[in-house]
């Protein structure tokens, strides 16, 4: 079967859960003798260079590279808030070059499936459909226009909230007329299937949970000293917004039970977000660490307080595979269908974090969770076993 993978981001190195999901999916596909070719954007936000592209992963995904511009431009925006009803997201990663290199590659190979990594390349199904007869699938990440719904009902500026209720709408639209366009939908999780099929899904659908590859993993670590730790991008508004809430209403009062406790903090672009709390010395900022792996092994206890987003978190089965105690939000929770003080700790307000954290002092009770975590994992979320069912759907389909 021949694949072709589109998406707005390079997912190397695979370092947040977007890149994760998309590369361990495309290894996971050659793995199963597919052949992978993946059409990419390289941003500046998010640049690497293709050259240092590892060669055994070359091997397995033949990559294609397009320099695309993605900068939030203001004029551009202002424009697309008065005078247009497309997401301005979706514009920012409209790309001509990107455009050209897709018709190349569709005149120069065949296809039997081609896979959109989110909503944002929806104005690549005319060409497709215009070029091949491949299936298009849509692979949702997650819900976008929820996430954008749940930061306006956050922000405290009144224009944030009522531009990011706007983009909620959008998107909103655009996802109900993708559903409807292409030929297959891949869900992230069994909640987010739910939603799809409410704004009128009628299309074949797969659920497709992000995939860990547990062969890249270190072993879990015994657990060392007592701490907690977060990590997560520190440019992404809900890491912002969650991790601010947490210093704010927690942390305060934490300080006072526990005097010697420290926080370890790692992300990429932490400068700016910590200028609030760079006096505390009990907040370790880490910054972009370069093994997340050995960074979630280094502390028994990882916090991840969520308040938007959508989809699945990463981290969090990242977290869970190394045996460690997460302490989440509801939110963070969602579409896991993990189980409270079985195989994590859900709190949602100051009381329930700082109840769970004294929970999680007692070794017995880390350890117990920390290895129904693992155990939870390794039974759902392995990315050989979610592939494989990929590969079988796709084959059903043709």
């Amino acid at each position: 079967m021949n694949i072709l993978i589109l998406t707005t981001k390079l997912p190397y190195p695979a370092k947040d859960g977007g890149a994760i999901a998309t590369l361990n999916m495309a290894a996971g596909l050659a793995d199963l003798g597919c052949q992978v070719k993946m059409l990419a954007m390289n941003t500046a936000k998010h640049y690497f260079p293709p050259d240092q592209l590892p060669r055994e992963l070359k091997k397995k995904i033949d990559f294609h590279v397009v320099d695309t511009d993605t900068e939030i431009r203001w004029t551009a925006l202002l424009w697309n808030l008065l005078f247009s009803r497309r997401p301005y997201h979706s514009v920012r990663f409209h790309s001509g070059a990107f455009l050209f290199k897709l018709e190349k590659l569709l005149h120069d190979h065949h296809f039997d499936i081609i896979q959109l990594e989110g909503p944002y390349l929806d104005y690549c199904l005319p060409l497709i459909r215009k070029t091949c007869d491949a299936k298009i699938s849509f692979r949702a990440h997650n819900i976008e226009h929820e996430i954008w719904s749940r930061r306006a009902g956050y922000a405290r500026n009144p224009f944030k909230r009522m531009y990011f209720s706007m983009l909620s709408v959008r998107i909103k639209k655009l996802e109900k007329l993708l559903i409807s366009l292409v030929d297959m939908v891949l869900p992230i999780s069994p909640r987010d299937h739910n939603i799809f099929l409410q704004l009128g899904l009628e299309k074949p659908s797969l659920v497709c949970p992000a995939g860990i590859d547990t062969r890249t993993y270190p072993d879990p670590a015994a657990a060392p000293a007592f701490s907690l730790a977060f990590i997560g991008a520190l440019d992404w508004g809900p890491n912002q917004e969650g991790l601010s809430w947490f210093l704010d209403h927690v942390w305060k009062q934490l300080s006072i039970l526990y005097p010697d406790l420290k926080i370890h903090v790692a992300g990429r672009n932490p400068d700016h977000f910590f200028s609030d709390y760079k006096n505390d010395p009990r907040i370790i900022i880490e910054g972009e660490v370069e093994d997340a792996g050995r960074f979630i092994n280094s502390h028994p206890v990882m916090i991840i307080p969520l308040f938007s987003g959508s989809g699945i978190r990463i981290k969090i089965l990242e977290a869970m595979l190394l045996e460690r105690l997460v302490i989440t939000t509801p939110i963070g929770a969602e579409g896991l269908d993990v189980t409270h003080k079985k195989n994590i700790l859900i709190a949602g307000t100051p009381s329930e974090f700082i109840e769970n954290i004294g929970l999680a002092h007692e070794k017995d009770l880390q350890r117990q969770i920390g290895m129904d975590a693992r155990k939870f994992i390794m039974e759902n979320f392995d990315n050989f076993d979610i592939v494989k069912k990929v590969v079988h759907f796709y084959k059903e389909i043709l």
